[in-house]
C-alpha cells in the first residue's frame, strides 16, 4: 500500500504543523520565563540572606540603620505613630464581636467603647487583674477559652443588655460557658476590689442603697431587698448604718459649725430617712423660711450627683436600664460588679455619651431612658429626729447663709 492513497493519510497537514509548532513554541517560552523566575527569587533569597547574616560591625550604616529600625517598632507599638486609617465603607465581617475587637487598627478604640464602654487600655487591665483566677489548664479534649475572652463577655452582655441567646453568638462562646463566665468575672471583680417585691408603681425591682460622691464615684452598695421594703429598713439592715453606729463610718478631722456644732462627717439623703447625726435630710414642707429653702435648693443640687452617677452607670451599662429577666440572686454581685466597673473608668478618664441616656421605645418614639430612681411617697416624720441631728441642720443652713 505504500504510495498509494490510503498512506499519504498518515503524514500531517499544513494546519496541524502550524499548530504543534506553535504549541512547542508556547512550550519553550514558558520554561524560559520560568527559569528566569526561579534565578530571580534565587537572587532575591540570597540577597536576604546576606542581610540577616551581616555582621553588625560592617560598617557604621548598617548599625545606623538597624537602630532606626528598631526605633520605629517601639514607636509603633507604643502607639505614638498613628496606623493607617481603616476604609470606614468596608464593613467588617470576620465573624463576629470577639473577632472585631481583636483587629488592630484606628477605628479600634471606637470599637471598645461603642461594645465595652471602656478604651483598650483600661480593658487589658482588668483583664490582667482577673486573668489568675480565669485561665483554665490545656487538656487532650478542647483548648479552653481565653481568660481575656471571659472577660468581654460579661461586659459585652452589661453594655448591650442582650440575653445570652444573642450575645454569646456575637462573642464566640456558647450560652453555658457565658453562665459561667459572668459568675466568674463577677465574683472575680467582687474579689479583686470591694466597694465598701413590687414598688408603688408596681413594678418589680429590687433596692439597691447606693452612696455617691461629688466626683460620681460609687461608696457603698447595699442591695438585694425587694421593692416593698422601706428605705429605713434596708438602711439599718445595711453595713452602712452598722459603720455609723460605731463611729468609724468618717475618719476625717472634727469640723466646728456655727452654733458650736462638730461634725466629722455627713451623707446627704432624702425625706425618705430621718435625720440623724450622720445624716443630713432637707427641710421640706411648705411656706418655707428663705433660709430653710436656700437650704433645700442648695442641699438638692448636691443630691443631683445622684442622679448623674446612675444616668451613667446605667446608661453604659444598658442591661440595668430596662426591664429584664435576669437571676435575681445573682443580681446584687452583678450590680455591685458594674459599680466596680464604673469607679474604675471613671479613675481612668473615660468620657461619658450622653446619647445612650436615650431610646427608641416600641412606637419608634425617642425617649430618655429612666434612672430608676424614685421619690419618696412622703416625707419621714420628724419626730423620729433628735435634737444633735436638728442642730447639725440648722448649723449647716447657717454656714451657707453666709457662702
Amino acid at each position: 500500500m505504500e504510495g498509494g492513497a490510503e498512506g499519504r493519510h498518515d503524514a500531517l497537514t499544513h494546519r496541524e504543523l502550524q499548530a504543534v509548532a506553535t504549541t512547542v513554541s508556547t512550550i519553550v517560552l514558558r520554561c524560559l520565563q520560568e527559569r528566569a523566575l526561579g534565578r530571580l527569587k534565587e537572587q532575591l533569597h540570597a540577597r536576604r540572606r546576606r542581610k540577616l547574616t551581616q555582621d553588625p560591625c560592617d560598617g557604621a550604616e548598617y548599625v545606623t540603620t538597624s537602630e532606626a529600625v528598631v526605633e520605629l517598632c517601639y514607636t509603633l507599638c507604643c502607639g505614638v505613630i498613628p496606623r493607617a486609617t481603616p476604609w470606614w465603607w468596608v464593613k467588617r465581617r470576620t465573624g463576629g464581636t470577639w473577632e472585631d475587637l481583636k483587629q488592630w487598627d484606628d477605628a479600634k478604640e471606637d470599637y471598645f467603647r461603642d461594645k465595652l464602654r471602656m478604651s483598650p487600655r483600661v480593658f487589658r487591665e482588668i483583664a490582667e487583674a482577673c486573668a489568675p483566677h480565669l485561665q483554665r489548664r490545656v487538656t487532650f479534649y478542647r483548648e479552653p477559652l481565653q481568660s481575656d475572652q471571659i472577660v468581654a463577655y460579661p461586659l459585652y452582655r452589661w453594655a448591650s443588655g442582650e440575653t445570652y441567646e444573642s450575645s454569646t453568638c456575637n462573642v464566640g462562646i456558647g450560652r453555658a460557658s457565658g453562665l459561667i463566665a459572668v459568675r466568674d468575672v463577677t465574683a472575680t471583680l467582687l474579689r479583686e476590689d470591694r466597694v465598701a417585691d413590687r414598688t408603688s408603681k408596681r413594678r418589680f425591682s429590687i433596692v439597691a442603697q447606693v452612696v455617691i460622691d461629688m466626683d460620681l464615684r460609687v461608696l457603698d452598695v447595699h442591695m438585694g431587698y425587694p421593692g416593698s421594703c422601706h428605705d429605713i429598713r434596708v438602711l439599718q439592715l445595711s453595713s452602712l448604718s452598722l459603720l455609723a453606729e460605731e463611729g468609724s463610718l468618717f475618719r476625717g478631722p472634727p469640723v466646728t459649725l456655727p452654733f458650736g456644732v462638730k461634725t466629722n462627717g455627713y451623707v446627704l439623703a432624702d425625706n425618705g430617712y430621718p435625720p440623724s447625726e450622720w445624716m443630713v435630710v432637707p427641710y421640706g414642707g411648705i411656706n418655707q423660711h428663705v433660709d430653710e429653702e436656700r437650704f433645700d435648693n442648695k442641699q438638692k443640687v448636691a443630691r443631683g450627683a445622684v442622679e448623674r452617677a446612675f444616668g451613667r452607670l446605667k446608661g453604659m451599662w444598658r442591661l440595668f436600664l430596662r426591664t429584664h429577666k435576669t437571676n435575681l440572686e445573682m443580681l446584687p454581685q452583678h450590680f455591685t460588679a458594674v459599680c466596680i466597673l464604673h469607679n474604675m473608668l471613671i479613675d481612668a478618664g473615660t468620657p461619658f455619651d450622653e446619647n445612650l441616656l436615650w431610646e427608641v421605645d416600641a412606637n419608634g418614639v425617642r425617649r430618655c431612658g429612666d434612672p430608676g430612681i424614685e421619690e419618696p411617697l412622703q416625707p419621714v416624720l420628724m419626730m423620729m429626729s433628735t435634737d444633735e441631728a436638728l442642730a447639725l441642720r440648722d448649723a449647716l443652713a447657717e454656714r451657707l447663709k453666709h457662702d
